[in-house]
């Protein structure tokens, strides 16, 4: 195939980068190899992070517009109550983390109606689930990607004007030589507060396997898992107890803190205040991250709320899954754990009651869209990351070094974000990291490689640090960095440049800020302060 953009990876940076490749009027290739595109909203099965003001600001208008898409689609074809319909900022699930806690299966729906014109119209073809192989480059330039299909084992090889790496982990960097870092940096090399004396490439976040349950009459546990025992009795030396338990450190104190599992606790779901900046939400698990609040809909049509399960305790730490010689076995192995997860939530778990197990709790594979039941994919926080020309580092934007003075300003702004720098236990033994964050901007510079001139990161793998990525990983974030890689690469081949001399050419930089103005990307925060 011959294409001028190829975005392999259909997650949401990837997705963003071809509608912004496509509206400008490119032909595009968009590769995925999972069942769903959407990545962490779909396949990885996680509602979305988002900061405090995205209902009025900080989200780019395409965001925006899968948003509102995902209410309609329920007020279209749910049989919502006549409150919930009313409810102008409706949250289907009612989940604390997230005013948009919705079934990861809706947002596949408004993704593909998103994309569904250019399709039709012959200007997109998608090709799923296939995944990367091989690359063929040529000094700088990537001048070729193969793909090879999941099941059928079917090679597909494209070639392209512009390469876009919307990969959850950055899979085309090794494949074309582009220069990459993972993991920890070193303090000598980024003068991070948080960041250790040498740098710790292997030491990576956690990776989870999520799952969805309702809780409903009758006995559904599911056959003992073979390392049941193993998990059950694994005590991270920094935990202060048992993973399984809902006895597990805060994020942001690193006290144990007691959480509670009430299924179905009859809440009244319109009530819920699902703000980050005042509450984290997580005292009932249940509530959390749930997705459906049965409450919401008229009577009957769910026999019971249903929960995500993305919990402290299903976090796989044990080992990285990148740059390592097997990472299909770790990936296994964290599926295990979270089937580990279930099976005591099932058998062994402290009820409010006073008893033991949770023999109702059904885990819904359908809901997930995988055969055995868990997210088909698996959630991954922290992907390679570029050699960027510019590197976005923890004082850039962390509110104990900038204070009231807020995040770093970036003349070269092409988007912006907001979430706390919330780092998850890594595969090195480190506990939470959890920082307090200012609004930020995202640099042009961090898309940009050092030495690469056609590939562009549209994902995870832009150039943050270990510890900034913790604050740049989520949802609206990696979306508009792929939207805003998308826009670059048909900026670029309109005007016959590169993405490094936009960056650093004032009058094309301007032509190409003013571009995405026009697109409804927001470039800069209104007076706001960080949390």
């Amino acid at each position: 195939m011959r294409t001028d953009v190829l975005v392999v990876g259909g997650g949401l940076g990837g997705v963003a980068a071809a509608l912004a490749a496509l509206r400008a009027g490119r032909r595009v290739v968009l590769t995925e190899e999972y069942d769903w595109i959407g990545g962490q909203l779909t396949s990885q099965a996680v509602p979305p992070d988002e900061h405090t003001w995205v209902e009025r600001f900080g989200v780019t208008a395409s965001y925006r517009a899968l948003r509102d898409g995902i209410r309609d689609y329920y007020r279209r074809h749910y049989p919502l109550t006549a409150a919930a319909r009313a409810w102008a900022d409706l949250n289907p699930g009612a989940g604390h983390v997230s005013r948009l806690c919705h079934e990861p299966r809706v947002a596949v729906a408004v993704l593909e109606g998103m994309l569904m014109p250019y399709r039709s119209g012959g200007r997109l073809v998608v090709l799923q689930p296939f995944r990367p192989e091989a690359a063929a480059t040529d000094g700088d330039r990537v001048t070729g990607v193969t793909l090879r299909h999941r099941d059928t084992g079917e090679t597909v090889d494209v070639t392209a004007d512009y390469v876009l790496d919307a990969t959850e982990t950055g899979e085309l960097l090794p494949l074309t030589g582009t220069e990459y870092v993972t993991g920890f940096e070193s303090q000598a090399d980024t003068g991070e507060p948080s960041a250790p004396a040498t740098a710790q490439p292997g030491n990576m976040q956690a990776i989870s396997v999520c799952f969805a349950v309702d809780h409903v009459d009758g006995d559904h546990t599911i056959d003992r898992p073979a390392r049941y025992d193993f998990w059950r009795d694994y005590t991270p030396p920094f935990w202060g107890g048992p993973l399984l338990s809902f006895r597990a450190p805060s994020p942001r104190t690193l006290q144990p803190t007691e959480r509670v599992f009430d299924p179905n606790p009859g809440d009244d779901p319109l009530a819920v205040d699902a703000d980050q900046r005042r509450n984290p939400g997580d005292h009932n698990l249940w509530t959390f991250r749930r997705i459906a609040a049965r409450d919401l809909f008229l009577p009957g049509a769910y026999d019971s709320d249903i929960c995500l399960v993305n919990w402290p305790m299903l976090d796989y730490f044990e080992h990285p899954v990148i740059d390592v010689a097997d990472p299909a076995a770790h990936l296994a192995a964290a599926r295990e754990q979270a089937f580990s997860v279930l099976y005591w939530l099932q058998t062994e778990a402290p009820r409010p009651d006073g008893g033991t197990g949770f023999r109702g709790l059904r885990l819904r594979g359908d809901v997930t869209g995988s055969a055995d039941g868990l997210a088909q994919a698996p959630y991954i926080r922290e992907s390679r990351r570029i050699l960027a020309e510019y590197t976005v580092v923890e004082q850039d934007l962390a509110l104990a070094v900038r204070g009231d003075k807020g995040a770093v300003p970036y003349e070269d702004s092409v988007g912006v974000g907001m979430y706390r720098i919330d780092l998850h236990p890594s595969t090195g033994g480190d506990h939470y990291i959890d920082v307090g964050c200012s609004p930020f901007q995202i640099p042009l510079g961090a898309l940009v490689p050092r030495r690469m001139d056609n590939l562009l990161p549209a994902g995870k793998n832009i150039g943050t640090t270990h510890i900034t990525n913790g604050a740049y990983r989520l949802h609206p974030v990696e979306w508009n960095a792929g939207e805003a890689a998308g826009a670059l690469a048909a900026f670029c081949l309109d005007n016959a440049c590169t993405p490094r001399a936009v960056r650093n050419t004032p009058d094309l930089l301007s032509a190409f800020q003013a571009r995405l103005d026009r697109d409804g990307v927001e470039r800069q925060w209104p007076d706001v302060a960080g949390y």
